[in-house]
């Protein structure tokens, strides 16, 4: 049995050599010119459309989310069923919020004994420990304690400062050196009775699942945003590169720089949305994990450009916390696209990494990393 499939963004001249090509396979090359007519006529009647663009939106995990899919073909009638399916999992596994999570039973496993991990846990597991090991520990899931100390967790403490005590107790407990990860059965335990806050990479790990999800049902043309955190492959509705805004770090949400971008991920982590003030002192929701205090230094905002959301999601909240020398000098070295916002002066001036140059010229339409 021979199958073609006629595209309706081929050129008609395409088309019917393609018709030829068959026509003579088939032993039919006498009356090629005439079939190709025919079938050139019949077949192509019904390609004068516009592909159909499907929106998608709603709420989980504690944020919005939003779907754009180009549909050269037609979507499954359940698409928005599978993407919440999708979604509901990443939740399910790594929420903070959910007593009944498979993160929360992790946190609640006394030291010494272990579980198995889901296959989305294990992977984002695997994600951390790579960014953690080339951050220097500037990333760590592990900072869940702090997180909650400083009142950034599920519980709220009414912006109270912690002690130096209570600071340095919470270092004790926590460490991601701590968690024991079995590669041979997907076996997780602890050494100490740490706890894991996987909100720097979960919303990357969503988007790359719906991503994946849209990928594998042969709809190749997408913008999946999850809480900021997104991913987009192919070209927008207009027939063009996606149009990715980078914001001004305030609350105004004005925008700072526009990319286009036809393949990739892109994250970005701030310290300017979520930050209590008290006493003239403000603290962000950014902890270093290394001194379990707020960043302190003039690193305002960082966007990372990478193949997988979950890897951009990740290096943005370890840049954001190493400041802007170091994260700079970092994002050189593993190349990374990166594009930061510095305070100076009361201003906010443009630093970015050698792999991002091209992104602010145009010439990059896709995530080479």
């Amino acid at each position: 049995m021979l199958r073609m499939k006629i595209s309706c963004s081929t050129t008609s001249a395409g088309n019917i050599a393609m018709i030829n090509t068959i026509a003579k396979i088939t032993g039919l090359a006498r009356a090629s010119f005439l079939l190709s007519a025919v079938l050139t006529t019949l077949l192509l009647a019904g390609c004068d459309h516009a592909p159909e663009v499907i929106h998608i939106s709603g709420a989980k995990m504690g944020t919005s989310y939003h779907i754009t899919v180009v549909a050269e073909q037609p979507a499954p009638a359940d698409l928005a069923e599978q993407i919440d399916n999708a979604l509901n999992r990443v939740d399910l596994s790594m929420s903070t919020y959910k007593s009944e999570s498979e993160l929360s039973q992790f946190n609640r496993l006394p030291a010494g004994e272990q579980m198995t991990a889901s296959a989305g846990l294990w992977d984002v597991l695997q994600t951390s420990r790579t960014v953690w090991q080339q951050s220097g520990g500037a990333f760590d899931p592990s900072v869940g304690p702090i997180v909650d100390l400083w009142g950034f967790g599920p519980v709220a403490t009414g912006d109270r400062i912690p002690g130096d005590d209570e600071i340095n107790q919470a270092l004790a407990n926590s460490g991601f050196e701590h968690l024991l990860i079995n590669n041979d059965n997907q076996v997780i335990g602890k050494q100490l009775p740490i706890r894991l806050d996987l909100s720097a990479v979960a919303k990357g790990y969503a988007v790359d699942q719906v991503a994946d999800l849209l990928e594998m049902l042969a709809l190749p043309d997408y913008l999946v945003e999850v809480g900021g955190e997104m991913r987009v492959s192919g070209l927008n509705p207009k027939g063009q590169p996606w149009r990715i805004a980078i914001e001004k770090p305030d609350t105004l949400g004005q925008v700072e720089e526009v990319i286009g971008l036809q393949q990739g991920a892109v994250a970005t982590s701030g310290d300017y949305r979520n930050y209590f003030e008290k006493d003239g002192q403000r603290y962000s929701h950014s902890i270093d994990p290394r001194t379990g205090r707020p960043i302190t230094h003039r690193l305002a905002s960082v966007t990372v450009i990478s193949e997988r959301c979950s890897d951009a999601d990740a290096w943005a909240t370890a840049f954001l916390v190493m400041g802007d020398k170091a994260a700079l000098e970092m994002a050189n070295q593993q190349s990374l696209a990166v594009y930061m916002l510095v305070r100076r002066n009361d201003q906010f001036e443009v630093e970015y990494s050698d792999a991002f140059k091209p992104y602010l010229s145009g010439q990059v339409a896709h995530s080479e990393r």
